[in-house]
């Protein structure tokens, strides 16, 4: 029973060894992250926060570093217009972003879906019925799972989207959060963590 046990850790340990979750937000400062564009990214008790600027246009958060395939966990809170989202696979040209956007947006406009930007639009949304899942005012935790070309969204314990794409299979890039045109948009964000794969 010993042994067994034993082999049974040992296997565990082989299995995850490497493949460890990573915080790649300090809830500090923006160390590890680089601002696009002209709006509000700061950090306040502890979350990250961004927030509309006077230009009212779109801004971005990008990490430093590129991840191709991961298991991204975040939460997220709309304070205000909580037309957001997380890219991934991503490039950037001043504030035009290349790649994929798992959305982040207000009660009934497809949190969870995956749009591609300057590109073909809306590759899936989720069933209106899952729409439900978003705590409109509090904190959402939303997982994004990316490897190959499979990406799988969950928004409170709760799968959104399966999508298989062979475009964004051969992508490769930054994460970034979004703070969307149009101003009155307020997003707070904490306990951004990624679990790389091979």
């Amino acid at each position: 029973m010993k042994y067994k046990f034993l082999l049974i850790c040992s296997f565990l340990f082989l299995f995850t060894n490497g493949q460890k979750k990573v915080s790649i937000f300090n809830g500090k400062d923006l160390t590890g992250w680089t601002i696009h564009g002209t709006e509000k990214w700061f950090v306040e008790n502890g979350n990250l926060v961004c927030e509309s600027g006077p230009d009212k246009q779109y801004g971005y958060l990008s990490t430093n570093s590129n991840y191709k395939n991961f298991e991204l966990t975040l939460e997220f809170k709309q304070e205000a217009n909580g037309n957001s989202g997380v890219f991934f696979r991503s490039s950037i040209e001043g504030v035009k972003i290349s790649g994929w956007q798992c959305e982040v947006a207000p009660l009934n406009h497809h949190t969870g879906g995956i749009y591609e930007s300057y590109g073909r639009g809306w590759l899936i949304q989720p069933d209106s019925t899952r729409e439900k899942y978003l705590k409109t005012g509090k904190w959402n935790k939303l997982k994004l799972k990316v490897v190959g070309d499979e990406v799988t969204t969950w928004l409170n314990g709760h799968q959104m989207i399966y999508l298989k794409d062979a475009k964004i299979g051969a992508g490769n890039g930054f994460i970034a959060l979004q703070i969307h045109d149009g101003g009155g948009i307020k997003v707070r964000w904490r306990k951004i963590k990624i679990l790389e794969m091979k």
